[in-house]
């Protein structure tokens, strides 16, 4: 045990539970003694020179003295190469099958004993030696695999040998991705470690974090390329930028390399532009799903026990000082985990009985219930959850067949099995329970998954069973699937009780596909100004990873040193797609007033006010980028270089972001700044609090006063917000004489999963200078048209 789990351990016991965090590790480490096989004597083994090869669809194989590789391009361009028998499927991260392999894509000879898959977007060569290199149709280098090396012992290990990948890229390739990472969103020299750990968890690259995915992003001069390891075991990728020299031959190129425990050593590339990149990897892993119309309002968080009166007294308190609401999340800490949780013995009895009226009430008002739910059940026979889990057979067990109990807040704790389809479909039976007391969704937390330890990893016992779908294995390879998963099973549980609304999972973990069931809440920042570079990394780094909708929590000002802290971090979740504020504590006294939303107090309620307001203007354009996100797997929230991966100083930007095209969002990072320095990709922008016109590609320094951040506007935009009595309007910003500009607007579908039609809008100048908008092939727009806070200016 390290000193890093010593501290831990120390915590622990200091917060009154120690004994069930001891008790829990000691059983882990015995688990795990007995279940584990012992580690043997290891040699290392290369692919060898080739020895022939066979085409196949998209591609072929390629046979080496030690090895096998298959290369496959498939009919969207994504290309898959897996070594030693590795295929496509089985697979938690695709969505369904394996797309179609490209007919046009065939394996043929290359120079030097080499081979090669010509397609439309990629031209992948494989040297005799087993070097991979993935370029553009052009010839341009995006990345060179150099030949894989596996460590294996006389006997077959479950789940392969452990393996290494090293790679170079162009030396002006810089690195995103792995999931959300505190350390981005440009990831530095470093180790990053790919396992899923706690909330509270604060990396720097080197520990687990809440959602880490095999999913590399590097971009260059010579294009995009997505790289995705299809690999759910413990692993690490270190990263190290280039540096360009002053001739030829005198680069030092990017590096990259991949370890990994176990598994199969098989992985997607994905190449383009980053909008065609995210295209192709949405394709692979499923579109993102879209959030109800209420899940992109302001959310709040309350970490109490909230009975009917404490839920009436928090939606009126946002009423009376001016701020909008659309849901509650309620935290009680017990979750079907508590004591004496369960369907019909909830842990706050009282309080439940009244949530069912409460929640009537408050959906007249436009405010939905969200449940917090956790893994972990209690093993407590006479609980009827645990006893129906155990009548069913759905719980982890460990190698002797006993169920594997975890620690919990009030207790033991057995969890289910999510990679077996019966336990899934137990599990989201459950939810009956939470809708019959008017809850409209799900907030997973505690799904990586967390167990109570005193010391060592606060997870199940790597030697745990899973079923992993009929195939069967251990913690080793379920543990970062686990969430995703539990979000499956969320997701069906809830589709088949309220099959006339769309479902909505927040989790807290997640993999490669978790966008398919909903969303994800990020750690709780840093404390301090650091952790809003945090929240921006992290939301940023889950887009790029094809998790679009993705926020912190924006923790209560009660004990917070700092007012304009709390009001800086409100002000950037404004413009993020998940938006969700927090209490804790009890409902109760003027404690719960002061950890309120408006508890910042009188000076700066207002702005706390005009953030909100904001976001609720924003709904139109909000849910046109979800609807976008779905369609295209483009995300929300976009870096910087987005449409200029070229512009080597947008892609070294990491403190501002675009919301879709249409906006440029600068937050404030650092105590009393009242200005920034805004780097401006190419073209006109328009200070949206000012009107003032600015013209990149430029850094322009910005006011940036408490009443809020510096938001630009793209000239020619056409942004639907959310006008008088609700109805949807566009915001237009003049574009640049001669130039047209346009926009989209694709409406609320419902309830339901309908695919509305998207409207598409051309802004353009007239012979007399005026701004007018227009409907495709000229039509009218049905829209009311405002032109975008320039006073005087001529609209039509």
């Amino acid at each position: 045990m390290d000193g890093r789990g010593l501290e831990r351990s120390v915590r622990v016991v200091g917060a009154g539970q120690g004994a069930r965090a001891l008790r829990a590790a000691w059983r882990r480490r015995r688990a795990d003694a007995a279940g584990l096989p012992r580690q043997r004597a290891e040699r290392a083994r290369t692919p060898g020179e080739a020895a022939g090869a066979e085409a196949g669809p998209g591609g072929g194989r390629v046979r080496f003295a030690r090895s096998v590789l298959e290369v496959r391009v498939t009919a969207g361009g994504a290309v898959f190469l897996g070594w030693d028998g590795a295929e496509p499927e089985p697979s938690y991260a695709l969505a369904g099958t394996c797309p179609e392999a490209d007919p046009r894509a065939r394996l043929e000879p290359d120079k030097d004993g080499g081979w090669r898959v010509v397609s439309e977007r990629t031209l992948v060569t494989v040297s005799r030696r087993g070097a991979v290199e993935v370029r553009t149709p052009g010839g341009a280098l995006l990345r060179r695999d150099l030949p894989p090396r596996w460590w294996e012992s006389d006997e077959a290990a479950a789940g392969g040998p452990r393996w290494m990948q090293r790679s170079e890229l162009p030396a002006d390739a810089r690195f995103f991705g792995l999931g959300g990472r505190s350390a981005g969103p440009r990831l530095r020299e470093g180790a990053y470690r790919l396992w899923n750990g706690g909330a509270d968890t604060r990396d720097r690259g080197a520990g687990p974090v809440p959602v880490a995915m095999p999913v590399l992003v590097s971009v260059a001069d010579a294009g995009t390329l997505l790289v995705f390891h299809d690999n759910s075991w413990d692993g690490w990728v270190a990263v190290r930028e280039g540096a360009e020299g002053r001739g030829s031959g005198h680069d030092r190129p990017a590096r990259c390399e991949v370890r990994m425990g176990g598994g199969p050593m098989r992985y997607w590339a994905v190449a383009g532009a980053p909008s065609r990149v995210l295209h192709g990897w949405a394709a692979l892993t499923g579109a993102p799903a879209v959030p109800p119309r209420w899940a992109l309002g302001h959310q709040h968080v309350h970490g109490g026990r909230a009975g009917e009166r404490e839920l009436r007294r928090l939606a009126d308190g946002h009423r009376a000082h001016g701020l909008p609401l659309s849901a509650l999340q309620l935290d009680s800490g017990a979750g079907w985990g508590g004591r004496t949780a369960g369907p019909d013995r909830s842990a706050d009895g009282d309080a439940a009985a009244g949530r069912s009226a409460a929640a009537a009430r408050l959906r007249e008002d436009g405010v939905e219930l969200v449940s917090v739910v956790r893994p972990g059940v209690v093993a407590e026979p006479g609980c009827p959850v645990f006893d129906s889990g155990t009548a069913a057979d759905v719980f982890v067990r460990d190698a002797a067949g006993r169920t594997v109990l975890g620690g919990a807040r009030r207790g033991d704790a057995a969890f289910p099995d999510f990679t077996d389809r019966r336990a899934r479909k137990w599990w989201g039976a459950l939810f009956a329970e939470r809708v019959e007391q008017g809850f409209t969704a799900v907030w997973h937390t505690g799904d990586e998954p967390a167990s109570l330890c005193a010391f060592g990893e606060a997870t199940l016992p790597r030697s745990a069973r899973h079923a992993l779908e009929g195939r069967g294995g251990d913690h080793r390879e379920a543990h970062n699937l686990y969430a995703l998963a539990m979000a499956k099973a969320g997701c069906a549980g809830m589709r088949e009780l309220r099959p006339q609304e769309r479902p909505f999972v927040l989790a807290g973990s997640g993999w490669a596909g978790s966008q398919r069931y909903g969303g994800i809440g990020t750690a709780a920042p840093e404390a301090g100004w650091e952790g809003l570079r945090t929240t921006l990394s992290l939301v940023l780094g889950l887009g790029l990873c094809g998790v679009p909708f993705a926020g912190p929590d924006v923790a209560s000002p009660a004990g917070r040193p700092s007012p304009e802290l709390y009001l800086r971090r409100l002000q950037l979740a404004a413009w993020l797609p998940l938006l969700r504020t927090r209490t804790t504590g009890r409902a109760t006294g003027a404690s719960w007033e002061a950890a309120a939303p408006w508890g910042v107090g009188a000076e700066l309620l207002g702005p706390v006010r005009a953030a909100l307001a904001e976001r609720e203007r924003l709904l139109p354009y909000l849910m046109t980028l979800a609807q976008l996100a779905h369609r295209t797997g483009t995300p929300y929230v976009r870096p910087v270089w987005w449409q200029h991966p070229r512009d080597r100083a947008l892609r070294d930007c990491e403190d501002a972001f675009l919301l879709g095209d249409a906006l440029l969002i600068a937050p404030v990072l650092e105590p009393g700044a009242r200005s920034r320095a805004v780097r401006l990709p190419p073209g006109r922008w328009y200070d949206t609090r000012t009107g003032r016109r600015h013209h990149g590609p430029a850094t322009v320094r910005l006011p940036a006063p408490l009443a809020g951040l510096p938001v630009l506007a793209r000239a020619g935009s056409a942004i639907p917000v959310r006008g008088a009595g609700g109805r949807t309007e566009l915001e237009v910003w003049p574009p640049v004489p001669g130039r047209t500009g346009g926009g989209l607007l694709i409406p609320d579908p419902g309830a339901g999963g309908e695919r509305p039609a998207a409207e598409k809008f051309t802004v353009r100048r007239g012979q007399d200078g005026a701004v007018l908008v227009e409907g495709e092939d000229g039509a009218a727009v049905g829209y009311t048209v405002r032109l975008g806070r320039l006073p005087g200016s001529p609209a039509g």
